[in-house]
């Protein structure tokens, strides 16, 4: 089945609009979608833009391409690749070429990456480069554990630590009440 302009899917899982959208297999188990890609995952607060998207509703698993942008709303995480292969039931991204994935106050950057987003685990390679405020950590391999902010850099690892000046606060000392004896 060949759905086109303005076509619109939904599954038990996903929401999916598209330019066109084609249908397939044993109880439509295949999805493709071409052209001004939108989306979400209702399971996962999950929301995508992208040129092409194949879906298999048996295997849960979402394979986007061409422009990708995914926001991840629960935890913050904005990501754009040139493809992203989102895992339902696992709850896992892959991510290859031109990665930058934002989260609180860190960039990254890399060629690929896997985004574990239950456990909040970044693994990032190729290239990977972290920003946190102005410090920038680079190496082969970058492990960020999202919710403590720690970064673990493996092979090759450089990094520049820029001093922040924070303003001393002035404080005065309370007056005390003297009382003449």
């Amino acid at each position: 089945t060949v759905l086109e302009g303005e076509a619109f899917v939904q599954t038990d899982t996903m929401k999916i609009q598209a330019d066109r959208i084609e249908l397939s297999g044993e109880n439509y188990r295949v999805i493709i979608a071409e052209g001004n890609v939108t989306g979400q995952n209702l399971e996962s607060a999950m929301e995508f833009e992208c040129d092409t998207l194949s879906f298999d509703r048996t295997t849960k698993v979402a394979t986007l391409k061409g422009n990708v942008s995914l926001k991840d709303k629960e935890n913050n995480v904005t990501a754009k690749a040139q493809i992203i292969e989102y895992n339902q039931e696992t709850d896992t991204a892959i991510m290859q070429i031109q990665i930058n994935l934002k989260q609180k106050e860190n960039e990254c950057l890399g060629s690929y990456a896997i985004y574990l987003k239950q456990q909040q685990l970044l693994e990032l390679s190729g290239n990977a480069q972290i920003t946190q405020k102005n410090d920038t950590f680079r190496a082969q391999h970058i492990s960020l554990n999202m919710e403590t902010q720690e970064i673990t850099l493996d092979g090759n690892v450089r990094g520049s630590v820029k001093e922040t000046k924070n303003k001393e606060e002035k404080t005065s000392a309370p007056k005390e009440n003297l009382k003449d004896e």
